[in-house]
């Protein structure tokens, strides 16, 4: 996935998600040169390449792809940038891996919620992750 979007050269990515990175409509296109710039960028096949990670493999990045994805319908520069910084972040932990205890059985369960962090939409955002002996499941 990094040589499809030309990055297995960069720099590597501390996490998938800067914090105080706020993304909005504001920083969509809205010339026409704008849009015809962003459309020379693979957004859509990226995000899609992303979502496919997440699912399988890696479950750490799917609160930043779920931001970067509402933007597929008409995403900007800063959107892109976010992008690019998940898949540094993909390239720094490529070895990393799940790993299951072989222990009891013991299945955790956390939940977090914030408050109209959507500057768009002012929708809050609320998530969980299940762990299996100390290994993300869900």
């Amino acid at each position: 996935m990094l040589s499809r979007y030309k990055m297995q050269n960069s720099k590597e990515g501390l996490l998938p998600h800067i914090y105080g990175n706020h993304l909005s409509k504001e920083q969509c296109p809205k010339t026409p040169q704008e849009v015809e710039d962003m459309s020379n960028i693979p957004y859509a096949s990226a995000i899609g390449s992303l979502m496919y990670a997440m699912l399988c493999t890696r479950p750490d990045i799917c609160y930043s792809v779920g931001i970067v994805s509402t933007y597929l319908s008409n995403p900007g520069r800063d959107h892109w940038t976010s992008v690019k910084n998940i898949l540094k972040y993909l390239r720094r932990t490529k070895d990393y891996m799940l790993v299951y205890g072989s222990k009891d059985l013991i299945l955790t369960g956390y939940t977090d919620s914030d408050f109209q962090t959507d500057k768009d939409a002012r929708k809050s955002t609320s998530g969980s992750v299940f762990t299996l002996n100390g290994g993300v499941v869900v």
